[in-house]
């Protein structure tokens, strides 16, 4: 079952053309990886895919449902939006926590008020969540309190209580030393191994390599490359995905 279907998508910031013609497509328990170097329009993708900004052309659809489409040459959104919000989460690189909540309220406050869901359900759910990512005693703690890698576990729980269809990780682990990076990697592998929806923009290779069941190799706005992690990186023919493979392992290691 399709969760996400985005078909020739295109946006410009003034005379740039970030996206250019982007199609991707998302089937339910798939794990899809977004690489490419910076400025190729991975975080843009992921930013129009969760409404946080319009396209200018295209179409896209969540679980069948269309969000948007072009009519009299204009792109149209549906007038209710809010509906859709509720089969997305997105995990930031920089974990957009509310900083004078507790970690429990960080948690709960978003399925009680916007979802309207039961207060004692959520909690004992946020309780069961916390602990899993090793967060229970954690509870009363506030943002500031929290390493950095345990800042960015609790917006995956966060992300999580919301119960969504597909979890989108916009560079998840940029933030953090590499130390930290290891024990969130660890959870996003865990959430695979658990067959939940996921799209990762990621700069880290060997774990796109991992985890991912497909992944998709952009630059210059368009998608260059996609196919199953051995095809793009051990057995590429796109020079352009090569000389990028090679730049960064120069640059990385």
């Amino acid at each position: 079952m399709n969760i996400l279907n985005m078909s020739n998508i295109q946006k410009s910031f003034g005379d740039n053309n970030v996206l250019k013609d982007i199609s991707i497509k998302v089937d339910k328990g798939e794990v899809v990886s977004v690489i490419g170097p910076s400025g190729s329009g991975k975080s843009t993708l992921l930013r129009c895919a969760t409404l946080l900004e319009t396209i200018d052309g295209g179409s896209f659809s969540y679980m069948g449902e269309e969000v948007c489409s072009v009519k009299n040459g204009k792109v149209v959104y549906d007038k209710n939006l809010n509906k859709f919000r509720h089969y997305f989460g997105l995990v930031f690189q920089n974990f957009n926590l509310f900083p004078h909540w507790s970690v429990l309220k960080n948690v709960i406050d978003a399925p009680i008020s916007v979802q309207h869901r039961d207060k004692n359900e959520v909690k004992a759910e946020a309780v069961e969540l916390l602990k899993k990512m090793g967060l229970e005693d954690k509870v009363k703690a506030y943002p500031g309190e929290l390493s950095g890698g345990q800042q960015q576990r609790l917006s995956i729980v966060r992300a999580l209580a919301m119960k969504p269809e597909i979890l989108f990780f916009d560079e998840p682990t940029s933030a953090l030393d590499p130390e930290l990076t290891g024990e969130v990697l660890k959870v996003i592998k865990q959430l695979a191994e658990e067959n939940m929806t996921m799209v990762i923009v990621t700069h880290e290779m060997e774990f796109a390599r991992a985890v991912s069941d497909r992944v998709i190799f952009m630059d210059g706005g368009i998608i260059v490359e996609e196919g199953a992690p051995n095809e793009v990186f051990a057995n590429t023919k796109n020079e352009r995905t090569k000389q990028f493979l090679q730049n960064y392992s120069k640059n990385e290691y």
